[in-house]
């Protein structure tokens, strides 16, 4: 994946590993959404927790706002879509690090 403009409110898969020992944002999954970036958080899968702790995980990762990163889709799955809604045309490069790493 090549550095490429981003339109505003691009999609990002992810796979969530809730429960961790800690926070971790990187790795690539092969979900039903397409390739889809592991998040770990140590957050359980209970009342939302975990997706907010993952949602938040995301917005750091790719140096955003937390309100710029909006669930879209798996409010109750571990395999869920988000998406940010940022002008930053850096924000592929630093997915696809994030992915590959």
């Amino acid at each position: 994946m090549g550095k490429r403009e981003v339109p505003p409110g691009f999609s990002v898969p992810v796979r969530v590993r809730p429960g961790a020992g800690r926070t971790r944002v990187g790795g690539r999954y092969a979900g039903p959404h397409g390739p889809a970036l592991i998040i770990a958080v140590g957050a359980p899968a209970v009342d939302g927790r975990a997706t907010e702790a993952v949602r938040r995980a995301l917005a750091d990762a790719l140096g955003v706002r937390a309100a710029e990163v909006t669930l879209r889709l798996g409010a109750t799955s571990r395999d869920k879509v988000f998406t940010v809604d940022a002008d930053a045309g850096d924000l592929a490069s630093r997915l696809a690090g994030l992915l590959d790493g």
